[in-house]
């Protein structure tokens, strides 16, 4: 029989949270996991992947989701520490010594006074960004930060540079249900607040907006 996480109601990151508590203490053959918005199922589903456990089915039931997971072959299934950050980012490619900037964006515009001249210094700031070469790592998006990330965002194309160039976009999966963009994102990863905080533990400088 498989372990069932019911994650019903749970904020994020709870269920991530309760995934990794379970696969510290033991490995299971089987597992199910429910959740209650696309965003938990987005993340658990990946956070399952990155420690080794194989997806078998994630189906959506009236308003909850299910994600069925098998563990693999030990050997195929060595996994990152968890006080890591999600591995599937630049940092692969990096040296062991190399800088790792955070860049951790909060709101759509830059600064307070106009919105447009806030939204146009934005767009110029992640169009700068490539000059921060190598060192740029990751790009973390909350709040309202989320809406440059979706597709009739102007913003949205420095962003897709960016992630081309080898840079982690990773984008807040609750904030993404609450404004109901989860549809509308173009670019980035759905993250959660596990991956957010360990992010922030890594990375060697963190510029804020």
């Amino acid at each position: 029989m498989p372990i069932v996480l019911n994650c019903e109601n749970e904020p994020c990151p709870n269920p991530v949270l309760r995934c990794k508590r379970l696969l510290d203490e033991q490995t299971p053959k089987m597992m199910e996991v429910i959740v209650d918005n696309e965003a938990a199922m987005d993340n658990v589903s990946r956070y399952l992947a990155s420690k080794g456990m194989r997806i078998d089915e994630t189906r959506k039931d009236g308003t909850l989701w299910t994600i069925k997971a098998s563990s693999q072959d030990p050997q195929a299934a060595q996994a990152p520490q968890a006080s890591q950050a999600p591995q599937d980012g630049p940092e692969n490619a990096k040296s062991p010594d190399a800088s790792k900037i955070l860049v951790f964006l909060t709101a759509d515009t830059m600064g307070v006074g106009d919105d447009t001249l806030g939204s146009r210094l934005m767009g110029n700031f992640l169009n700068t960004l490539p000059e921060l070469g190598d060192t740029l790592w990751r790009i973390i998006m909350v709040n309202g930060a989320v809406k440059l990330a979706t597709a009739t965002n102007p913003a949205v194309e420095a962003l897709k540079k960016l992630e081309a160039a080898g840079v982690s976009i990773l984008v807040c999966g609750t904030c993404l249900e609450f404004f109901k963009l989860m549809d509308q994102k173009a670019v980035g990863q759905v993250t959660n607040m596990l991956d957010v905080v360990t992010s922030q533990q890594v990375a060697d400088k963190i510029i804020s907006l």
